[in-house]
């Protein structure tokens, strides 16, 4: 009888549902597994087996409790997909062991494991999916807030300062022009990821073949007068002239820029930003060095949304790092930091090179 089976194999099937968990890229879940996870549920199947329970009770016994397993997976990271795996391993596990052992399963009890897995999974996906899209919404309205309230004190402060200068009491090239010209490019820099977060949520990408050389020597003219705007001294090396990659020039141009800003942000009066780029193990890594004297170890992840702002400038929303992030990785690259305390940090944007591939021939115009 599978009851029987499901009793005498419990560890086996825990132990060999939870391998079939190791062996994928997921986030692993405690060596006692989930209070409401594939124990409870093997226990809730074989009841049910074993008619213990009745048809009725038995399904909403095991829906509530993977309405609950649903809701643990999500916390601990797992996206829709691994709930339903998470179930398929059981039942594979079961199969597998009944095989290995010649354990006889009937065609009845096949139907009742497939009716019960059905139950857990619809039960566990649909709660994950709600308190997913819960989530998101919060998210969503947090954001707009913080990024129109952003919005509203450095256009508050744009119009100060230009109220000061059309009175002409104060010099356009003083510390009044100076503020106007920060809210202008904070402005800029917003609206640029706030962008750049809508194309990377919704999957767009508009790629061509770009130069790195050209690509980065168009970035550092708009971040020479950043620089200048907060008495940064700013240096470009130019990448090697042959170097070209396939990217989206909006999403990686924007993402250096972020990158830049929080340099020139957290950088003091008179001290360096270094903008370089090099051909490194088949990538093309983009470095920006400052001299922002280390993030110390209590600031937390520098990429995270809304997180705490490091240095004596708590303005932002801590949104262009995680921005730039994202739209690295969308291009199969990824974001690292060097943390040198007491000096600096160099970020390392790393993007796959393809300087040594010919771009395709519709890329280029042919001659009328």
């Amino acid at each position: 009888m599978l009851h029987e089976f499901l009793t005498l194999y419990r560890e086996a099937i825990i132990t060999r549902a939870r391998e079939k968990l190791t062996n994928r890229p997921w986030p692993l879940t405690p060596t006692s597994e989930l209070e409401n996870g594939i124990p409870l549920f093997l226990t809730q199947l074989s009841e049910t087996l074993k008619g213990a329970a009745t048809e009725d009770l038995s399904q909403v016994a095991i829906g509530v409790h993977a309405t609950l397993h649903g809701a643990d997976l999500l916390r601990r990271g797992f996206n829709v997909s691994q709930v339903v795996h998470d179930y398929g391993d059981v039942c594979q596990a079961i199969t597998e062991i009944a095989v290995e052992n010649r354990i006889p399963i009937t065609a009845e009890e096949f139907h009742v494991l497939n009716r019960c897995l059905d139950t857990a999974i619809a039960e566990a996906v649909t709660e994950h999916a709600r308190i997913t899209a819960e989530v998101r919404a919060a998210d969503d309205v947090e954001r707009a807030g913080r990024v129109a309230h952003e919005t509203r004190d450095m256009l508050n402060s744009a119009v100060f300062a230009f109220e000061a200068l059309k009175r002409g009491t104060v010099a356009i090239n003083g510390s009044t022009g100076a503020v106007l010209g920060r809210s202008l490019m904070g402005l800029r820099d917003l609206v640029n990821s706030t962008l750049s977060d809508v194309r990377i949520a919704a999957n767009f990408q508009r790629r061509e073949w770009v130069v790195v050389a050209s690509f980065l020597n168009d970035i550092a003219i708009a971040a020479r007068l950043h620089a200048d705007s907060r008495s940064v001294q700013f240096t470009f090396e130019a990448a090697e002239p042959e170097l070209r990659f396939n990217i989206d020039p909006q999403l990686i141009g924007s993402a250096v820029m972020n990158v830049l800003s929080n340099a020139f942000k957290y950088t003091p009066e008179d001290g360096r930003v270094v903008l370089r780029a090099r051909r490194e193990n088949g990538s093309v890594r983009i470095e920006v060095e400052d001299q922002c004297g280390g993030i110390p170890e209590t600031a937390g992840d520098p990429f995270q949304p809304f997180g705490e702002r490091r240095g004596k400038d708590r303005t932002g929303l801590g949104l262009g790092l995680s921005i730039a992030r994202r739209a690295v990785r969308a291009h199969g690259g990824d974001i690292s930091i060097r943390n040198t305390p007491g000096h600096g940090c160099t970020f390392v944007i790393a993007l796959p090179l393809t300087g040594d591939v010919t771009p395709p021939q519709q890329a280029v115009a042919s001659p009328q």
